[in-house]
């Protein structure tokens, strides 16, 4: 396990948003927002392309400041000395290209105060456990994708920041990298570290987050703990999988929505769904029938409409198939 120094702080919430406001001219990015993120957990942020999540995340990292409204972050306020104990991984992956790796670590380090016998060490332990010490003197532009995505997560990490915040971290990453980083972030949740991550990936936030935010054109419309906020929507779906066509399915009277999940269907309904079971089984094999709560995505495309669901299903889909 690597060891990351943290720095404790007398503050309970490593993010507290109070009534923040932001607009572009005529278009209010965000509205009245009060958001808590307790220190040490796993918070997610979901929403729609456009709904004020990463100008959320400038202002708590204070690249914009808000018209009005209060955020204070690791118990500072508007101050930038705060980012000094934050990393910050952008959705707009970046590094120098022209650098050898182990070198641009040591840099990345060196502006986080770290030495560079630190950064080094601490770089070379992180680079072996991704797999990566062939390409420690190798240029980044060699690096593949997948590589490169890894030495920019080692390069947000490095200094052991009380905070990390991750844009879309999953983006573009094949099963075993993306696995080799949520295994990171799971270590660093529990080696105390304040996780934020913006993603589209509904299973991911279902399985990580302690806690899920959801904002929707600039309001907050979720926030909680996952088992809260299915419990808020009830348990008016039913997962299941049968032989025949998903017609018999959405021609039945009661059902109000399908979604094709790949293994299985997800189906809302809006009556008896023993009524459904008894309709299918005398027409098909039903081989799997389970009355749940709504999944996340499910909840997310409820309330974001059906312009949100093609992306959140594939997303969901694809994560079923792994």
């Amino acid at each position: 396990m690597i060891s990351l120094p943290l720095i404790g702080g007398s503050f309970l919430h490593a993010i507290d948003i109070q009534s923040v406001t932001k607009t572009y001219g005529e278009h209010t990015a965000v509205s009245d927002l009060s958001l808590s993120v307790p220190k040490g957990s796993i918070y997610g942020f979901i929403g729609p392309n456009g709904s004020g999540k990463t100008t959320t995340l400038r202002m708590i990292l204070n690249i914009i400041r808000p018209d009005t409204g209060r955020i204070e972050v690791l118990g500072q306020e508007g101050a930038r000395a705060a980012n000094d104990l934050i990393g910050y991984l952008p959705e707009e992956r970046g590094l120098y290209k022209k650098m050898k790796v182990r070198h641009l670590l040591a840099y990345y380090g060196a502006l986080k105060g770290m030495t560079a016998r630190e950064a080094r060490d601490c770089g070379d332990e992180w680079l072996e456990r991704f797999g990566l010490n062939d390409a420690a003197n190798r240029k980044v532009e060699a690096l593949s994708k997948g590589m490169a995505q890894k030495v920019q997560f080692i390069a947000t990490v490095l200094p052991g920041p009380e905070m990390i915040i991750l844009d879309e971290p999953f983006s573009g990453l094949d099963p075993v990298n993306l696995e080799a980083i949520r295994q990171s972030i799971l270590e660093l949740s529990r080696n105390g570290t304040t996780v934020i991550f913006s993603t589209h990936d509904m299973s991911m936030a279902e399985k990580m987050c302690d806690f899920i935010f959801m904002i929707f054109r600039g309001e907050k419309v979720l926030d909680g703990t996952l088992d809260s906020i299915q419990k808020a929507y009830g348990a008016d779906t039913v997962r299941l999988r049968i032989d025949g066509e998903q017609e018999l399915i959405a021609d039945h009277p009661i059902v109000e929505r399908v979604s094709d999940l790949g293994q299985y269907q997800e189906v809302r309904v809006n009556g008896d769904p023993q009524a459904l079971l008894e309709s299918l089984a005398g027409r098909t094999r039903v081989s799997l029938f389970e009355i749940a709560r709504p999944s996340l995505q499910d909840i997310f495309v409820r309330i974001a409409g059906p312009e949100a669901e093609p992306a959140a299903e594939e997303h969901f889909a694809t994560a079923d198939r792994g």
